[in-house]
C-alpha cells in the first residue's frame, strides 16, 4: 500500500513530532494552515473514523487531548478547531484517518466549523428527525 502517513509511521519519511504514544502519532503539518497546525494519525493504517474499534476510538480521543495539551503548552494559542475530513465527499485526500488540530489565535481571520459548509437541507429538521426514531 502506498500511504504517506504509513511512511511517516515507519520512519521512511521524516516528521516533526508533537506527541506520540504506542498507537498514535501527532506531527506538524508541512503545509500548515495555522501556526502549529498538527496532524494526528493512528499508527496502524485505518482508512477513516468509521472503521475504528471502540478501543481505538477511545485511544484517539485521549491522543487528541494529549496533543492539544502539548500545543497549548508550547504555543499558547487562544483556542482550537479540531476535526477530520471523512471520505472524499468530506474532503479527505489521504485515505488514512488523520485529525487536524488547528491552533487558533485572536484575530487570525479564520472561521468556525460552521464556515466549512453552508448548504442547509430543504427537508425540515422535524422531518429529518423522524428518520432517527
Amino acid at each position: 500500500m502506498d500511504c504517506i502517513f504509513c511512511d511517516i509511521v515507519s520512519g521512511s519519511v521524516p516528521n516533526h513530532t508533537v506527541y506520540q504514544d504506542e498507537n498514535f502519532l501527532a506531527f506538524l503539518d508541512i503545509f500548515p494552515h495555522a501556526k502549529g497546525h498538527t496532524v494526528l494519525i493512528p499508527k496502524a493504517h485505518r482508512d477513516n473514523f468509521a472503521v475504528l474499534t471502540d478501543e481505538e476510538t477511545s485511544g484517539l480521543a485521549l491522543a487528541i487531548k494529549k496533543a492539544m495539551e502539548k500545543v497549548q503548552m508550547v504555543l499558547n494559542p487562544d483556542g482550537f478547531n479540531v476535526g477530520w475530513n471523512e471520505d472524499p465527499a468530506g474532503g479527505q485526500v489521504v485515505p488514512h484517518l488523520h485529525v487536524h488540530i488547528f491552533p487558533r489565535y485572536n484575530g487570525d481571520g479564520g472561521g468556525s466549523m460552521h464556515s466549512i459548509i453552508k448548504n442547509p437541507s430543504q427537508t425540515p429538521v422535524n422531518e429529518l428527525a423522524k428518520k432517527f426514531v
